[in-house]
């Protein structure tokens, strides 16, 4: 066998053959084409380049360009931009405060300014916030008062504070006078004082939530009651009311204060439709059966004559053993 018969020679095909062509030349839209394209990677790649540019200056301005900051700094206060939901005057804002005449805004001391404010007890909360480039915030809340004391420290004048629903006692500043003698007076407490200012009154929060039940729900009542006592809070849990028409009126703590003042605004209905004698004592802490007590009428005492305003009745100096005697208004809580 031949080596042609074992090795046939192999098909070739036309792609084979040499072939003298030039390639097509590009026409004139793929050459537009073409330019667009790499004229947008260029505007990209500038793009990019410029933000990276401008984060850079911009911190390079941040780090290296503290002149505006440290004029600003340099200012002195020139205002106090004063707010509060009390009656406190922006007088006593500024004289508390008590700023030195060139203090600047980066000189204060915010936590020793929020104390002087607080300090008095009438600001409950103060807010100071500093305002570029010379304006400091001064933002307060204050005490509401729900009663008055009357206190003397040794040596000096007897003076008249107040008390907010917390316990906190203060001077009060601002008030309408006519608003401070609708308030109760407070007796059977002991005031302390805690360096500059005297500790809140404990169990407050419970007179507070009587007293504000009265003036909303019973206010005929409310207005009758000149003193109202804790002496008997912490041991009996009750708290004691004397009114211009009731001597002592009892209230316990365990029970809720809006059924006993509807119970004793009924009873006193009911006292003055069966008897013209006053009432001596209203015990609302013992539950549902309330004991009503009047005065001892003298039988010596002269009959009522026509005309007359009121019985003309004459009440005996007795008083009743298990009633604590309340103490005159004008009456001072010794420090």
């Amino acid at each position: 066998m031949s080596r042609t018969e074992l090795n046939p020679p192999q098909a070739r095909s036309w792609r084979d053959i040499p072939q003298q062509v030039k390639p097509r030349a590009m026409s004139a839209e793929g050459r537009r084409r073409w330019w667009w394209s790499g004229m947008k990677t260029v505007l990209a790649l500038a793009a990019v380049g410029g933000l990276g540019w401008g984060a850079v200056e911009i911190a390079a301005a941040l780090r290296g360009r503290p002149q505006p900051l440290t004029s600003a700094e340099a200012v002195p206060v020139k205002e106090i931009d004063f707010a509060t939901d009390g009656v406190l005057p922006r007088e006593w804002v500024v004289q508390t405060l008590a700023l030195p005449p060139r203090a600047t805004l980066m000189q204060l001391d915010l936590y020793r300014l929020r104390e002087r404010l607080t300090a008095a007890g009438q600001v409950r909360t103060a807010t100071l916030t500093r305002t570029f480039p010379a304006t400091l915030t001064v933002s307060i809340s204050e005490q509401s008062p729900v009663a008055r004391v009357m206190a003397q420290t040794a040596g000096a004048e007897p003076e008249m504070l107040l008390v907010a629903r917390d316990g906190t006692v203060f001077a009060g500043l601002g008030f309408d006078p006519e608003l401070l003698k609708t308030l109760p007076w407070l007796d059977g407490v002991k005031l302390k004082r805690d360096g500059g200012r005297f500790e809140p009154i404990a169990d407050m929060p419970t007179v507070a939530d009587l007293l504000g039940k009265a003036k909303l729900e019973a206010e005929h009542l409310y207005r009758e009651w000149q003193v109202v006592s804790l002496a008997r809070l912490e041991s009996d849990g009750e708290i004691e009311v004397r009114a211009t028409n009731v001597a002592c009126i009892r209230f316990g703590t365990s029970e809720d204060f809006f059924r006993q003042l509807a119970r004793l605004d009924s009873l006193l209905d009911a006292a003055r439709a069966k008897s013209d004698r006053p009432v001596r004592e209203i015990n609302l802490a013992i539950g549902a059966h309330v004991p009503v007590a009047f005065e001892e009428v003298d039988p010596t005492a002269p009959l009522k004559q026509p005309g007359d305003a009121r019985p003309a009745t004459t009440t005996t100096t007795r008083r009743n053993p298990v009633v604590p005697a309340f103490p005159d208004l004008q009456r001072k809580t010794t420090l």
